[in-house]
């Protein structure tokens, strides 16, 4: 159903540099590049992401309530997708751990403050 998710940034290629580090763990490379844009996804593949300065000009703000979830492969994959983030200026929103029903996540936040969260269902 979903088909990508745009988020604001007021520095894109500072911002940029933080998505590529998630990408990578994710195995998802750029799949379009403008001076205001920047996208990672894969042609038919699951939802991408795009990163943008706001079309109107504004500087881009949070939004409250909202939250991007990066699927991971498993507990491992989300442990090492959290702390890339922690590593690359991401701030920690929350720690890996099981959240119940096989759900385990850990939840950051970018360099614009966009919350984001990385998850797989596992186990317990």
């Amino acid at each position: 159903m979903l088909g990508y998710v745009t988020i604001g940034t007021n520095d894109l290629q500072r911002a940029a540099a933080f998505y590529d580090t998630l990408a990578e763990l994710l195995e998802t490379p750029r799949m379009m590049e403008e001076e205001t844009f920047i996208a990672w996804g894969k042609p038919d593949g699951p939802a991408g992401i795009g990163l943008t300065k706001p079309f109107n000009g504004e500087p881009a703000t949070v939004g409250n309530g909202v939250m991007l979830a990066l699927h991971a492969k498993d507990p491992a994959h989300v442990d090492a997708i959290y702390a890339a983030a922690l590593k690359a200026g991401g701030t920690d929103e929350g720690a890996p751990g099981h959240r119940g029903g096989g759900f385990y996540a850990a939840y950051f936040r970018d360099l614009d403050g966009n919350k984001l969260n990385t998850f797989c269902i596992s186990a317990q």
